[in-house]
């Protein structure tokens, strides 16, 4: 259990171009559709709680997602396997880079990267909002929040600190009554 979690992990991280939002699709369907070691609701709840940990998202994931299925070992293999591949992309990188980086076609490889970045990333975020349940009576959060960081300049931890009290708050009041 522990190499398939570093094995999928790994191979995540190896074919991952993006960071952790761009990975979100190949984890889901490793731990979700194929392994079925957690439903796709109890994914996106981890997801959630990931999202609001300081550090590497990548990261955090694998190590959330270990943990939550072989403890301080499965998240240990997991994290291993997710930040290997960067590592040793990164260390050959380095060592070749000064021969490569006035390279035409490095440079046009890179330039054909870019779109399918954005889709590996964009893909997640729909199934996120998907995964939101939203309504719309909620639907004004989201877009509040992203124009308050985006175009005022709000700190995203502000935001994420006044959901949580909006949240709590509301369960409450839904509670006494």
């Amino acid at each position: 259990m522990y190499f398939q979690l570093f094995r999928i992990f790994f191979g995540i991280g190896a074919f991952t171009l993006g960071g952790g939002y761009a990975m979100l699709s190949m984890v889901e369907k490793a731990i979700v559709e194929h392994k079925k070691w957690v439903k796709e609701d109890e994914f996106w709840d981890m997801i959630t709680v990931v999202q609001t940990i300081p550090g590497v998202f990548a990261l955090n994931t694998a190590l959330y997602v270990g943990y939550k299925i072989r403890g301080a070992r499965g998240a240990a293999a997991a994290a291993l396997g997710a930040i290997l591949p960067s590592f040793l992309i990164i260390l050959l990188v380095a060592m070749f880079f000064v021969e490569i980086r006035d390279n035409v076609i490095v440079e046009r490889i890179f330039k054909g990267i870019r779109p399918c970045v954005v889709a590996l990333i964009l893909a997640p975020s729909i199934k996120m909002i998907q995964s939101a349940k939203l309504t719309w009576k909620t639907i004004f959060i989201p877009i509040i929040s992203a124009l308050l960081i985006w175009q005022c300049g709000v700190s995203p931890i502000l935001i994420i600190i006044i959901a949580a009290i909006g949240g709590l708050l509301w369960g409450c009041r839904r509670k006494w009554n």
